[in-house]
Parts: C-alpha cells; structure tokens; sequence
C-alpha cells in the first residue's frame, strides 16, 4: 500500500490538496473527520473548543498516537492520501503501520492562513484573531512541528489556489511514480 500523509497547520491548504488527490483518483481521508464523529457522538456542536477538548481528551486518554491508530481500519485502498496529521506520534505510528509512507507538508504563513480561514468561514475555524492563534498554540503542543520535521517532501503555499493546485498535482504524481 502507498500512503501519503499531510502535515500543515490549519487554512494551509490541505482540503485543497484533497481535492487535488481525489482529482487523479487518490483515495483519501480526513483525520479531522474523526475528531469530529467524536464530537457528534458525545452530543456537542461542532465548534473549534468542542473539537480541540475532544481530540485533547482522547490523546491524553488514549495516547498521543491515538487518531491515527483509528485511522488505520479505514485505509483499504492501495494507493491513499490521509489529511491532517497532527504529530510525530501519528507519524511513528503510521511508519510503524506501512511501510510505503511518505509524509507531506504544507507550508503557509500565518498571515495567509488566517486570510484564508476567515475568507471560508467554516464553523470550527473560530473568527478572531486570538482564537487563530490559540488554535495554533494547541497544534503545535499537540507536536505538528515535530511531525512537520519529519516531512519526506513540503508544498509551499503563498501564490494563487490555480498555483497550488498545479504544485500539488505535480507533486503526488511525483510520489506515486516512485511507487511503480
């Protein structure tokens, strides 16, 4: 099995990439997805606090490793893209689980990811500018920057959507040849 995992913080780009990756029949899933049937299930809106108490609770329950070891029922096609990798714990624990793993991240400024959060409006981004920076606190406690350092390749994303998407394109096709 190959596996792609994305690493970024959050309005960095990687529901982007996703389209882009189903768009060249990549299957995918999203790790957000799962922190957020958690928070359904435990009967909470979908709010930025519910999702970061969930996902915080369940690490410190479970392990930091955690999201991804639920993860891995889910990925039975030959050939995935899973979204939002959230430490070097998951990341161990995906190396550990595949061995044709290759982990990719996205790179954008604050600036820009805050532009682009708040241009999307989606209901557990938060709108102030604290809330941004909290959530970003909480990533980074979590480990995304020690999961960042374990990226075999990085996307940069500064320039136009038409620009990234070329850029990611380029880029799984690129991983997935190396595959065959």
């Amino acid at each position: 099995m190959k596996l792609i995992v994305t690493v970024g913080m959050p309005g960095s780009g990687k529901d982007e990439l996703i389209a882009v990756a189903r768009s060249i029949g990549l299957a995918t899933l999203k790790m957000g997805d799962l922190v957020r049937d958690e928070t359904r299930r435990r009967g909470l809106p979908l709010n930025n606090a519910n999702l970061g108490r969930v996902a915080n609770e369940e690490r410190e329950k479970h392990g930091p490793g955690v999201w991804a070891q639920r993860a891995i029922p889910k990925l039975t096609e030959t050939k995935m893209l899973v979204d939002g990798c959230r430490s070097d714990h998951e990341v161990t624990v995906f190396r550990h689980n595949f061995g044709d793993l290759f982990v990719l991240g996205i790179f954008a400024s604050p600036e820009t990811r805050y532009d682009r959060m708040i241009k999307r409006s989606r209901g557990d981004d938060g709108m102030s500018l604290q809330e941004f920076y909290d959530r970003d606190r909480r990533e980074l406690k979590w480990g995304i920057g020690n999961a960042f350092s374990l990226a075999d390749g990085m996307l940069i994303n500064e320039g136009s959507l038409d620009e990234f998407k070329r850029a990611a394109r380029a880029q799984l096709e690129k991983i997935l040849e190396s595959d065959r």
